[in-house]
Order: C-alpha cells, then structure tokens, then sequence
C-alpha cells in the first residue's frame, strides 16, 4: 500500500467502514505529533485508563 501523502509505502494502514488509509513513518510521526499537540491523545489515554 501506499502512503496517502506521498509515494513511499505505507507503514502503517487504518482501516474504517471499508476505507482504508496508509502512512509512511515520516507521515506517521507528523500525524502523531499532531495529534499530541492537540491534545487528542491526551484525553484518549484518559478514556481508556491506559498505564504504561
């Protein structure tokens, strides 16, 4: 598979309601970043009681 932003392949692929997507890692990272600095992932971890 491809990455959805580039032509590298994908390292990671999601799937949802019969789409699918995929990440290179560059892709990947910036996306996680994102989400990080949003604080999405925050309150994600805190839904799910995640301990690490």
């Amino acid at each position: 598979m491809q990455c959805h932003y580039c032509d590298r392949e994908a390292a990671v692929a999601v799937e949802k309601d019969l789409v699918k997507v995929g990440l290179c890692e560059d892709h990947f990272q910036d996306r996680l970043e994102e989400l990080s600095d949003s604080g999405w992932l925050d309150e994600l971890q805190g839904e799910l009681d995640v301990d690490r």
